[in-house]
């Protein structure tokens, strides 16, 4: 897979409609143009590996995501699908049914890189009349929202909600609950949508976890995450141990919850805005500013799920389910 905020696409014609990925074959790709191979050795082959409908092009046509092989048929340095796909393709794993959601914030720019509806060498008013808002002068590039939705419910990504965000320009859509590896699949296919809408209006889109500095909230991707057992009848006893071992291993979900293996997420993670210390790990029922938040509801009917609220918004979800998943199941 490509690093994070980095799409590529291409397209080809085929003499029949696929329906599955298996249905395709292997392609290749330049990968010395995307500084995945050498100029003397460029090919990179792609595996397709899912498989969702078009909505640009619509009738027949499909977007296909694939994997990314070397020359010796190993996995590229950026395809990180593959080792999560083994995690969750694996027995201990699937017998408990790992759902995850993804809340997925981003921040909407004009050419300039200067934030959707902000005043030119200047601010907006301070936060507070922004979130969830509606009304001119409240929220910027509604209709490319409304667009995107559209565009991931036409497609079959497993898109749940949206919604603005607190800093003006920001918003949210959420993924899931996707089992296993399908959560990475969803999320990328749902950022490329939203890259592709944006284009055409003209507006660009960042997931920098702190695209403005100073007293403006940042963007994250705070993952919801469960198995059989959280969900069932006294599942917090199994919520409050995935806890203790996410707590054991705080260093290591922070390298693996952003592209630059926590230096990201320092300027988002500052105990400020919503969220909690990069430095220390912390959780509580309905704490916003908690490493780890357990919903209210779930806290009241004794089982559900938690939400990790670390992962920065432009965090690889492959790397992120993963971890999740190495920690909070013993077997592995």
């Amino acid at each position: 897979m490509e690093p994070v905020n980095i799409f590529a696409a291409k397209t080809k014609t085929i003499n029949m409609e696929p329906t599955s990925p298996q249905d395709l074959p292997i392609w290749n790709f330049d990968g010395s143009s995307t500084n995945q191979a050498e100029g003397c050795n460029s090919d990179v082959y792609l595996h397709p590996v899912a498989l969702f409908r078009d909505p640009f092009r619509k009738g027949k046509n499909k977007l296909v995501l694939c994997e990314t092989y070397q020359f010796n048929h190993k996995p590229t340095g950026t395809n990180t699908r593959k080792s999560c796909f083994d995690v969750m393709d694996s027995d201990d794993v699937k017998n408990l049914h790992p759902w995850f959601g993804i809340e997925q914030e981003y921040t909407l720019l004009d050419k300039d890189a200067h934030p959707l509806g902000w005043p030119k060498g200047g601010y907006p008013g301070p936060q507070g009349p922004y979130y969830c808002a509606v009304g001119t002068g409240n929220v910027f590039g509604r209709d490319i929202v409304e667009a995107h939705y559209r565009a991931c419910l036409y497609a079959g990504v497993k898109i749940a909600g949206t919604n603005a965000e607190v800093m003006p320009a920001q918003w949210e859509y959420q993924v899931g609950p996707c089992e296993g590896i399908d959560m990475g699949d969803h999320l990328w296919m749902s950022r490329f949508l939203l890259h592709r809408v944006a284009e055409d209006f003209g507006i660009k889109v960042t997931f920098d976890p702190k695209p403005v500095p100073g007293d403006w909230n940042g963007a994250g991707a705070h993952t919801n995450y469960s198995t059989q057992p959280m969900r069932d009848e006294g599942g917090m006893k199994y919520i409050y141990e995935a806890i203790e071992r996410l707590s054991n291993r705080h260093d290591y979900h922070i390298r693996m919850y952003d592209p630059n293996e926590g230096a990201d997420n320092k300027r988002r993670l500052t105990g400020q805005h919503e969220t909690s210390s990069i430095e220390n790990f912390s959780h509580g029922v309905a704490n916003r500013g908690a490493s780890v938040r357990i919903p209210r509801q779930c806290a009241e009917d004794g089982k559900g799920y938690l939400e990790d609220r670390r992962p920065s918004s432009n965090c690889d979800p492959y790397r992120v389910t993963e971890a999740i998943a190495r920690t909070t199941i013993p077997q592995l």
